[in-house]
């Protein structure tokens, strides 16, 4: 049976005293929970080892933002699958539209994250959505449909059963607009109705699939409520403990 999961990508935000309160105050609240969801928390590289520690006394999991195309080597400023498994990572962040808008990152590239992750037990949380122009113009299924065919599909379906995938409508990501319920439910079917086709259905029911865009306390009950929403990546509701929580709660 597919898990639930909420994730929290604190993208590049927060000192480390700051970082060091948040993550903290989170792991004493979720001991007074009753969790239906997997916690994953996502911080700023030089926050991680501060994460892992603490996720491996707490209900949580630590995840990463990104990880570096490369295993080792001359590659200043990347960080490799290898790196983030000898510090207990969980879970990374693969292919966030931030990732590809910013730093050109194509799907082959994401293919091959994945498939260095996937090797190093870790969890790769797979990123798809379109811009508003495709939205617009009716290409979103045409979009997400490339995006998946091109980024995962070469797995096997077997090491699919290990990923996570997170659609985020990019108009609505930090934009305050959020996908409607039946939006998100639509693209979600569709995606996860791709998966039935090329991986069968036993398969494609085992894979989460998260939604991430201006999701938070308000929204979040409403958009888990959906047969195929299996929960969130969350932006700037991660931020502060008592939201990222009340999302938690919204299962």
């Amino acid at each position: 049976m597919r898990r639930n999961i909420v994730a929290g990508n604190w993208k590049m935000n927060l000192s480390f005293e700051l970082a060091d309160d948040l993550v903290n105050d989170i792991a004493e609240k979720l001991d007074s929970v009753e969790l239906n969801a997997d916690v994953v928390i996502c911080p700023p590289f030089p926050y991680l080892e501060l994460t892992s520690d603490l996720a491996q006394e707490s209900n949580f999991f630590a995840g990463a933002q990104n990880v570096a195309s490369f295993d080792n080597g001359a590659y200043t400023g990347e960080v490799s699958s290898k790196m983030l498994a000898s510090m207990n990572v969980d879970y990374c962040i693969v292919g966030h539209s931030e990732r590809r808008k910013y730093f050109n990152e194509t799907n082959q590239e994401i293919a091959t994250k994945i498939t260095k992750l996937l090797k190093d037990d870790i969890k790769p949380i797979f990123c798809l959505g379109e811009v508003l122009e495709e939205r617009e113009s009716g290409k979103h299924f045409d979009v997400v449909q490339k995006q998946l065919e091109e980024s995962l599909f070469n797995l096997t379906s077997q090491e699919i059963l290990n990923v996570v995938i997170a659609y985020e409508p990019v108009w609505a990501i930090g934009t305050g607009k959020t996908a409607t319920s039946l939006q998100a439910q639509e693209m979600h079917a569709f995606i996860r109705s791709l998966l039935d086709k090329k991986y069968g259905n036993e398969v494609a029911e085992e894979i989460s699939i998260l939604y991430g865009g201006s999701c938070n306390a308000k929204n979040a009950k409403e958009l888990f409520a959906n047969k195929d929403v299996d929960g969130g990546l969350i932006g700037g509701a991660s931020l502060k403990a008592e939201d990222f929580l009340a999302i938690i709660k919204s299962f």
